[in-house]
C-alpha cells in the first residue's frame, strides 16, 4: 500500500501572522470558506454598539448577507457575543434581506461547538475552523465548516418530496405556517381552494397537485416566498417587484422574495396580481 504522508497543523500565530492576515485572506478571496459566490462588501464595518465587524460579505445571487467574525485560537463567549450582536446590527440596517452570522476560529471545541449548535435553532450561525497545514515544507491555509445552517433552496416543483406534518412546522417555524394560511385567506379569490403540503424544507401552497407557491422558513418572521411565472410574464412580474421596491432572485422560471405575515396584508393588491401570474403559469 502506498504510504501517506501525515501533514503538520500549525497556528497562525506560529507562522509569524496574526488576525488581520486571516481577515484580509478572506475578504480577499470570500470563496475560501466554502460558502458560495460572495462579494466582499467591507472590512473592519464600524458598528453603532461602537465595535467593529470584521468582515461584510454578500451573495450577488439573492442580495443575502454574511457577517463574518474572526479570531485567532479558541472561540469564547465574547467572540460568540459579537459575532450573534453584528448580526442583529446588519439584520437591523437590511431587514428584507437574508443574514448569516459567520464565526470563524481556529479551534472550536465540545463546549462551544454545543453552545453554536443549540443556538442555531432561532438564528442563522455558521461555525468555521481556519487552519495552517504544512506538508513537505509548504504551507497551506484550510477551512473546514463544523456547523452549517444553510438550508438548500427547493424549486418547489415537486409534491413528492418526504412530506411531514403541521405539528412538525409548528416545532420547526410557526410563523411558516400562519404566513401560509394567511396566503391562503387573502388569495382565495384568486387561487381558488387549495391545501397546504408540508415537506421537512418548505410549506407548499397547492392546488390540483401543482405548487403554486412554496414557502422556506427565514429567520426573524420572515419566509423565503417562491412561485413560477410564465415566461411572457416575467418582464411583468419583475416590474412589479421593482415598483414596490422588493428584491428578487429570478431563477428559471421562478422568482423569490423575501416577505412576512404584515407584507402580504399591506400589500395584498400586489400579491394578488402574483397569485393571477402564478395561476396562468399553471393553467396554461
Amino acid at each position: 500500500m502506498e504510504n501517506i504522508a501525515i501533514a503538520n497543523q500549525l497556528t497562525i500565530r506560529e507562522c509569524g501572522l496574526d488576525e488581520y492576515w486571516l481577515q484580509d485572506q478572506i475578504y480577499n478571496n470570500p470563496n475560501c470558506l466554502g460558502l458560495g459566490e460572495l462579494d466582499a462588501i467591507d472590512k473592519e464595518r464600524r458598528q453603532s454598539s461602537g465595535g467593529r465587524l470584521d468582515i461584510l460579505l454578500k451573495n450577488p445571487e439573492d442580495d443575502s448577507m454574511f457577517e463574518v467574525e474572526v479570531m485567532l485560537g479558541e472561540t469564547d463567549e465574547s467572540h460568540i457575543i459579537r459575532t450573534i450582536e453584528y448580526w442583529d446590527n446588519e439584520k437591523r440596517k437590511w431587514p428584507q434581506r437574508q443574514h448569516y452570522a459567520v464565526l470563524v476560529a481556529e479551534s472550536i471545541t465540545r463546549r462551544f461547538f454545543n453552545v453554536i449548535q443549540l443556538l442555531s435553532h432561532s438564528i442563522p450561525i455558521i461555525a468555521i475552523q481556519a487552519n495552517i497545514i504544512e506538508f513537505n515544507g509548504q504551507k497551506s491555509l484550510n477551512f473546514v465548516k463544523v456547523l452549517d445552517t444553510f438550508e438548500e433552496i427547493d424549486d418547489g416543483s415537486s409534491i413528492n418530496s418526504e412530506t411531514f406534518d403541521e405539528k412538525y412546522w409548528q416545532s420547526k417555524a410557526q410563523w411558516v405556517i400562519e404566513t401560509a394560511t394567511i396566503l391562503q385567506s387573502e388569495l382565495s379569490e384568486v387561487i381558488g381552494e387549495t391545501t397546504l403540503n408540508y415537506t421537512k424544507h418548505y410549506i407548499a401552497i397547492t392546488s390540483h397537485n401543482n405548487n403554486l407557491f412554496w414557502l422556506h422558513k427565514r429567520s426573524a418572521g420572515k419566509v423565503l416566498f417562491g412561485f413560477r411565472v410564465a415566461a411572457h410574464l416575467m418582464d411583468e412580474a419583475k416590474e412589479l417587484l421593482d415598483e414596490n421596491s422588493i428584491s428578487y432572485v429570478h431563477k428559471r422560471k421562478s422568482l423569490r422574495i423575501t416577505t412576512d405575515k404584515k407584507a402580504i396584508r399591506s400589500n395584498k393588491e400586489l400579491f394578488v396580481k402574483i397569485a393571477q401570474m402564478a395561476s396562468e403559469y399553471w393553467n396554461k
